[in-house]
C-alpha cells in the first residue's frame, strides 16, 4: 500500500482542538499516530483535543518526564508517550514498550524519531510545523484503514471550513 498524505492549515490553538476531534471516531478500535514537530508545534494540543474529544474529563499534560502517561476511556487504554528526553531507545524496552502496542490501545507518540527501531510502525504520521503564524498539519496514513479514516476526517474538515 501507499502512503496517502494530507496537509491541514490551522489558524490557531482552537483549529487544531477541532481538527483532532475529527479524528476521535475512527480511532475507537486502537491505533498508533506519531506526532513530530519542533518545540511549540502543537504535538500535546492536538493530543489533548483527541483525548477531551474521547471523553477525557481531565488535565492533558504532556509526559515529558515520565515519558508515558496513560488514560482509560470508555474502556479503552490511551497511553500518550514523549520521548524528547529520553536519551537512549533502549529505555523503552526496560519500560516494556511493546506492551503497549496491544490491539485496541490507542498510543499517542510525541518525538517517535528518539525511540527508532522499537516502536510499532505508524498507521498515521502526523507533522506539524509552524508557517508565517498559524500551523501547518502534514497528516500521513500509513495503512488502507488509515486512509479511510482520513478520507472522511478531510471531507468533514473541508466541510466545516
Amino acid at each position: 500500500m501507499t502512503a496517502k498524505s494530507y496537509i491541514f492549515h490551522l489558524a490557531d490553538e482552537a483549529a487544531t482542538l477541532a481538527l483532532a476531534a475529527l479524528f476521535s471516531p475512527y480511532l475507537r478500535q486502537g491505533a498508533v499516530l506519531y506526532l513530530q514537530g519542533d518545540l511549540g508545534a502543537g504535538k500535546t494540543t492536538f493530543s489533548r483535543g483527541l483525548l477531551q474529544a474521547m471523553g477525557h474529563q481531565g488535565n492533558v499534560k504532556s509526559p515529558t518526564y515520565t515519558l508515558v502517561e496513560p488514560y482509560s476511556i470508555c474502556d479503552q487504554q490511551v497511553f500518550h508517550f514523549d520521548l524528547y528526553r529520553l536519551r537512549d531507545p533502549e529505555e523503552l524496552e526496560f519500560m516494556g514498550i511493546r506492551d503497549y502496542f496491544s490491539k485496541g490501545n490507542l498510543c499517542l507518540i510525541e518525538w517517535p524519531e528518539r525511540g527508532y527501531g522499537l516502536l510499532a510502525e505508524a498507521d498515521l504520521e502526523l507533522q506539524l510545523q509552524i508557517e508565517q503564524n498559524q500551523r501547518q498539519l502534514r497528516v500521513t496514513a500509513n495503512q488502507s484503514q488509515a486512509v479511510v479514516w482520513m478520507d472522511a476526517i478531510d471531507l468533514q474538515w473541508n466541510q466545516a471550513q
